[in-house]
C-alpha cells in the first residue's frame, strides 16, 4: 500500500491513526497554513492543465520549493517523479498526485527504520541534551517534553546548563515550578559542566527517571561551542552510561531553510540523535521535515503544533502526511 492509499484509509478513518478527535484537531489547525500553500495550490496545478507536460513539472517543482521542502531534495524528487510517470504511463494530473504523495515520502523514509521514539535508559536516568540556538524556543520545548514526562508519572528533573544567557536559569525555573519538577541550578557565568556533575549525581542518587538538560545556545564560536559540548558529553558519560542517550537540536520551523544550515553546523559539532521542530503552526513551510530528513539524516522526533503545553506532539510519519496531504481527496 502506497502512502496516498494510507491517506485515503486515514481521511475515510478506515485506518485509525489519531489517538482522539482532540489529537485531530490540533494536526488540522498546525498544518493548516502548509496545507493552504502545497495542497490548494496542487489542486489548483492540476486544473489548470488536463495533461501532465513539460510546463506542468516546472511550476510542480517550484511549488514544492515554496514549500521549503529544500532545492536538493526537490530536484531528487522531480526526477523520480518523471521517471516513474513516464514507466507508468500516468499523464492526467489527478492520477500523478498519487504518485507525488507516494515519492515524497519514499524520500522521506527511504528504506531507512526510522528511530523516530526516545530512546530510553533501563538502568538509571535517561539524559536527554538540548542544543540549538538561542531563539528557537529551547527553553519551552524542554518544559513541554518535561511534562510529557511527568504525565506519565515519570521523576523528572530539569538542569539549568545554560549558563551564559542572561534570564535563562529564571526562565526555567519559572518553568519547573510551573510543571512542578526539580531543578538544578547554578549562578549565572558558572561552569555549565559543574552543574551537570551535581544534578547527575543528585538524579542517580535519588533515582530520577529522565533527566532534561538545558544548553548554551550561542557561544563566541563554533569552535568554543564544540568545545563546551565536548567537554560536557565528556562529564555526563562518565556519571551516567551510555548517557547523553539523546541529544536533541531545537530548530524554529519558521526559519526555514535556515533551520537547515543549523543541522549541518551542529551535526558537525556534536552526534545530534534527533530534530524539534517548533513553531509548524506559524509557517507554510511545513516540508521542512522533509529537506532536513534529506539534506542531514536526522529523525524529526517532536514537533510543535501550538503554543500549549500540550501541542508538541512526537512525530509520526502518517500524521504527518495526514497534516499535509488530507485535502488532496
Amino acid at each position: 500500500m502506497g502512502f496516498f492509499d494510507k491517506l485515503k484509509n486515514i481521511v475515510n478513518k478506515d485506518k485509525q491513526v489519531f489517538n482522539d478527535d482532540k489529537e485531530k484537531k490540533l494536526y488540522d489547525k498546525g498544518f493548516e497554513k502548509t496545507r493552504r500553500g502545497l495542497s490548494d495550490k496542487l489542486n489548483n496545478l492540476n486544473k489548470k492543465y488536463s495533461k501532465v507536460n513539460a510546463e506542468y513539472f516546472e511550476e510542480l517543482e517550484e511549488l514544492l520549493i515554496m514549500a521549503d521542502i529544500g532545492v536538493n531534495t526537490v530536484m531528487n524528487f522531480m526526477d523520480r517523479l518523471v521517471t516513474r510517470a513516464k514507466k507508468e504511463k500516468i499523464s492526467e494530473p489527478e492520477k500523478l498526485k498519487e504518485l507525488i504523495v507516494d515519492e515524497l515520502f519514499i524520500i522521506y523514509v527511504n528504506d531507512d527504520l526510522l528511530d523516530d521514539k526516545i530512546k530510553y535508559n533501563d538502568n538509571g536516568p535517561t539524559v536527554l541534551l538540548f542544543v540549538g540556538v538561542n531563539g528557537v524556543g529551547k527553553t519551552t520545548t524542554i518544559a513541554k517534553i518535561a511534562k510529557k514526562e511527568k504525565d506519565k508519572g515519570k521523576k523528572v528533573m530539569l538542569v539549568a546548563g545554560d549558563t551564559f544567557r542572561a534570564g535563562a536559569i529564571e526562565q526555567l525555573s519559572i518553568w519547573a515550578d510551573k510543571i512542578g519538577v526539580d531543578i538544578v541550578t547554578s549562578n549565572e557565568g558558572a561552569d555549565p559542566s559543574s552543574v551537570m556533575y551535581t544534578a547527575l549525581e543528585k538524579a542517580k542518587n535519588e533515582k530520577y527517571d529522565v533527566v532534561l538538560i538545558d544548553t548554551a545556545g550561542r557561544l563566541q564560536n563554533k569552535v568554543n561551542l564544540m568545545n563546551e559540548l565536548n567537554k560536557v558529553n565528556r562529564v555526563i558519560g562518565k556519571l551516567i552510561d551510555g548517557a547523553p542517550h539523546e541529544t536533541l537540536l531545537v530548530i524554529d520551523a519558521t526559519t526555514g531553510q535556515n533551520g537547515i544550515i543549523q543541522a549541518k553546523q551542529f551535526k558537525e559539532i556534536t552526534n545530534i540523535t534527533g530534530i524539534v521542530l517548533t513553531k509548524l503552526d506559524g509557517t507554510a513551510k511545513g516540508g521542512i521535515v522533509l529537506a532536513i530528513k534529506e539534506e542531514v539524516n536526522i529523525p524529526v522526533k517532536y514537533i510543535g503544533l501550538g503554543e500549549g503545553m500540550d501541542d508538541l506532539q512526537s512525530f509520526d510519519i502518517e500524521k504527518y502526511i495526514y497534516g499535509l496531504f488530507s485535502e488532496l481527496l
